[in-house]
């Protein structure tokens, strides 16, 4: 038994390799590749079987994985903030749709059920052919892209209540109905409660408990356990158990931890989602194409034809110009997977009969082979019908999103040199982000409201995530050479143009450095922290005359931003002081009550325990060396320097309570 099912699984691996391959030198999208490595492995085909039983089953863990990693894109505020393109586009889009083609389908003859079946099925697109097409094509963070996908994730959420309506039409009342409806709806939002309560008490601290373990397999097994145990809880409530992972990835999406969340979780998703694509190409019944073949076609075409105009037309009125409209259209005019399941549990209750179903069946799946092409060619296609626009400005703004998504630096190590460069970008104006693999250093300039991530910066994975092939410069300053290479050669194949400035400690590396990609290498001197700053702000194109300028205020105040550090729990700074003496940065949260509130930091006077006030957060929006007159207010985060006892004194008489070990 076991060495059947062996053979079994290298015969579908080595067939999935050959093929995939071959697709790819051809430059189809690979998609279709698994589609036709499912159709002659399937039940329906002569020569070699591969049962589907169990494939089934560990397909659908892709589109979990695949829904949890949509959900680290689209984070709470993210989502807020799109609540009118998810409720109102969505919700038209989903049921204009349905009601159409219902009402097509019950005028060609099938019964009202089955009718409204159809309609459900077409209204539905595939969230795994769009992203997965989008990221492959570097159109992702696009407008159409951002709204294709948005409204993709929607129509999955709508398979929740046709899931429950389905089974019971045409054998229950109308207030039966309605009631199942009423009590999915109950379900969804008793899930989202519980995933996104219990996320936010207890996933941001459990990660920052196992990323201080430091270990890889330790992040990995989490990262699987908690996109699973969402997953596990919305199925228990007879919910998708996608919907369960999606909820679970926009909690994390808003924490420091989802870059490498989203790298762990890749290959995983990759190859789970590839066994998707053959389980659906096992549905595939060839024998029965001669007799159906126009039929699927007609309705193949029909359902393109009929999203293709409904979406441009309803997102076209909701304010955005006609090609962005166009061009989000063509991403939604596939069909989708949650389909598929649609029309099974339409044959289980027998709303369908098995024959229209398999013209649907087909239908779906033309599209599904048409719809990486017309995704791939969205933009050529929108410009010869609609000529190269320039939509004005208001009309394509992305949504808000993180500072590493627009031109910007990335920082690979957030210790001295790393945060001493940060805030010489920071005061020109610059936008960077960072990466650390110590939780206490993120934690803490997270808190004083830098865009700084937990996050491997040689794994490339990583920094594709924080987005190194848009990025005006890269800078590495830590001290570790191995990763540093390994960091170059990756950045080579993301961004070959990109310069590099790296730190290094002797100039025994400097030759390998340059060889791996460095632009400029900075070995360790007195200055060193000064002189990359110099290097880094010259390639950005800032004035010979500021970078001196800024050099000079520097010496004069005595390298005051040189000391303003988080000290991490394995700080590697070379100091002869004791611990104690050494200053270092604390961010300290006001909350209701605190006896600092209502008061201007001149009455703190935190001065007189020789601790300044270095910055200001308030409501996501930093202010450095804010004036003395500022009046403090609830929900502040004031970024205080100082020794460590009298941070900690401080502290104590801001908030009126203990005070945290400050940056430990």
């Amino acid at each position: 038994m076991l060495e059947q099912a062996l053979v079994q699984m290298l015969l579908l691996l080595g067939a999935t390799v050959a093929v995939v391959l071959v697709f790819q030198r051809l430059r189809i999208p690979p998609s279709l590749g698994y589609l036709l490595v499912g159709v002659l492995l399937g039940s329906h085909t002569a020569g070699p079987v591969v049962p589907d039983d169990t494939i089934r089953v560990i397909a659908e863990f892709g589109i979990v994985f695949l829904l949890f990693t949509i959900g680290l894109s689209f984070s709470l505020p993210q989502i807020y903030a799109l609540r009118h393109t998810i409720l109102g586009l969505g919700t038209a889009q989903v049921a204009l749709t349905t009601a159409v083609v219902g009402v097509l389908a019950w005028w060609l003859g099938l019964p009202g059920p089955a009718a409204f079946v159809v309609g459900a099925v077409f209204a539905q697109s595939s969230t795994t052919i769009i992203t997965k097409q989008l990221m492959e094509q570097g159109e992702s963070q696009t407008r159409h892209g951002r709204l294709g996908t948005t409204m993709s994730v929607f129509q999955d959420i709508t398979a929740v209540p046709f899931v429950v309506v389905i089974p019971v039409l045409g054998v229950a009342a109308a207030q039966e109905v309605a009631g199942a409806l009423g009590l999915a709806l109950a379900k969804a939002l008793l899930a989202f409660a519980i995933v996104l309560v219990s996320g936010r008490l207890l996933l941001r601290p459990l990660f920052h408990l196992v990323a201080e373990r430091r270990s890889a397999e330790l992040f990995t097994l989490t990262v699987l356990f908690v996109s699973l145990v969402s997953a596990w809880t919305t199925k228990t409530l007879g919910l998708s158990m996608a919907f369960g992972a999606f909820l679970a990835g926009m909690v994390l999406g808003d924490t420091e931890f989802r870059h490498q969340v989203e790298s762990t979780i890749r290959p995983f998703r990759d190859v789970l989602l590839g066994l998707f694509f053959v389980s659906i190409g096992m549905l595939v019944e060839p024998a029965l194409l001669p007799a159906i073949w126009w039929e699927a076609l007609l309705g193949a075409l029909a359902l393109l034809g009929i999203k293709l105009g409904l979406v441009t037309l309803i997102v076209r009125l909701s304010g955005v110009e006609m090609q962005t409209a166009f061009r989000t259209g063509l991403l939604l005019a596939v069909g989708g997977e949650f389909g598929f399941a649609l029309l099974a549990i339409g044959l289980e209750g027998r709303v369908i009969d098995s024959y229209p179903a398999q013209v649907v069946l087909t239908s779906v799946l033309f599209s599904m082979i048409l719809a990486p092409f017309l995704i791939r060619y969205n933009q050529p296609l929108a410009a010869r019908l609609f000529g190269r626009v320039t939509p004005k400005p208001e009309e394509v703004a992305p949504p808000p999103q993180e500072p590493e998504e627009q031109g910007h630096v990335v920082i690979c190590g957030f210790g001295r040199t790393g945060q001493t460069v940060a805030r010489f970008l920071e005061s020109e104006g610059v936008a960077y982000v960072a990466l650390d693999l110590d939780p206490a250093i993120v934690r803490e300039a997270r808190l004083a409201g830098q865009p700084v991530y937990f996050g491997d910066s040689s794994d490339a994975a990583v920094l594709e995530n924080v987005g190194l092939e848009r990025a005006r410069l890269l800078i590495i300053s830590h001290e570790d050479r191995p990763a540093a290479l390994k960091t170059l050669r990756h950045a080579v194949q993301l961004n070959p143009g990109v310069p590099a400035v790296v730190r290094t400690q002797d100039e025994g590396s400097v030759a390998e450095l340059i060889a791996a990609g460095a632009s400029e290498v900075i070995p360790e001197t007195l200055e060193a922290s000064m002189i990359l700053t110099s290097h880094s702000l010259q390639a950005l194109g800032v004035p010979l005359y500021r970078v001196t300028r800024h050099l000079q205020e520097q010496r004069t105040s005595h390298y005051r931003m040189l000391r303003e550090l988080f000290r991490g729990s394995l700080d590697s700074i070379q100091d002869l002081r004791p611990a104690a003496e050494q200053e270092r940065l604390h961010s300290v949260v006001l909350s209701e009550g605190s006896p600092a509130i209502g008061h201007s930091l001149a009455e703190l006077d935190t001065e007189r325990d020789q601790v300044s006030v270095t910055a200001m957060v308030r409501q996501d929006r930093r202010r450095r060396y804010p004036e003395a007159d500022t009046e403090v207010q609830a929900d502040d985060v004031l970024v205080l320097l100082g020794t460590r006892d009298n941070l900690e004194r401080v502290e104590r008489r801001l908030t009126g309570g203990e005070a945290t070990e400050a940056g430990e």
